[in-house]
């Protein structure tokens, strides 16, 4: 059985698999998509992954497929994607869901890493994310320190796939994705994702848990101001 048949045959998606070869020459694929309701599959684990995101969030998929078709009537395909294509085509590829204590939001949108994982981690119990991205689902198979999602605040119950499909769904708007609503999250960082994490160390890596700009900046101006005394 092909891929595109083992998708097919189980049901619940608002397109057909394809192989990739129906994909028409010249013809963008985000707007083949939409036209034709069809969604051609390559062979290997980044597609394969993908399909299973159109089974378990269709009205999602949908709904970023026609902001995508849309601004390519509007523009083409050559040349920058504009703020919509490229924050829908980061969502699409590393996005997940992230419901969480107000204080783990407020750590993680300052990149105080260790109040994050380490001085607030007993939070964590009461946390919940939910892999959107397909890509980066591909990546959590052989996953490498400083894979990243771009996370989005969840106000649906994440135990649900419909209900949490329909709260993403209805929030997919050009206006809302263009300003970007996700923050980066290093998800080996996550309590239990990563077994070397139980060690404090794991986060003393700063080409992974990179501080703020406004850090960065408030540190290069304490080392001007000590070398300056």
């Amino acid at each position: 059985m092909t891929l595109p048949d083992a998708l097919n045959v189980q049901g619940g998606a608002p397109v057909r698999f394809v192989p990739q070869g129906a994909l028409p020459t010249g013809k963008a694929y985000e707007q083949h998509v939409f036209e034709s309701r069809c969604c051609p599959v390559r062979p290997g684990a980044h597609d394969f992954f993908n399909g299973l995101v159109w089974l378990h969030f269709p009205r999602t998929k949908l709904a970023l497929n026609r902001l995508q078709a849309e601004a390519i009537a509007q523009g083409g395909v050559a040349g920058r994607r504009g703020p919509v294509r490229d924050a829908v085509t980061v969502f699409d590829e590393n996005g997940a869901l992230l419901q969480a204590p107000q204080p783990l939001w407020e750590a993680l949108r300052a990149r105080e890493w260790r109040r994050l994982f380490v001085e607030l981690r007993p939070l964590w119990t009461g946390a919940r994310l939910l892999v959107f991205g397909h890509a980066l689902l591909e990546q959590l198979a052989s996953p490498r320190k400083g894979l990243t999602a771009h996370v989005w605040c969840a106000q649906a119950p994440l135990e649900s796939p419909e209900a949490a499909d329909a709260w993403l769904a209805g929030r997919c708007s050009a206006t809302t994705l263009a300003a970007k609503p996700f923050t980066p999250l290093p998800v080996l960082g996550i309590p239990g994702w990563h077994p070397e994490n139980a060690n404090f160390s794991f986060y003393d890596d700063s080409h992974v848990f990179r501080p703020s700009k406004t850090t960065q900046q408030q540190t290069g101006t304490a080392a001007t101001a000590s070398t300056r005394s």
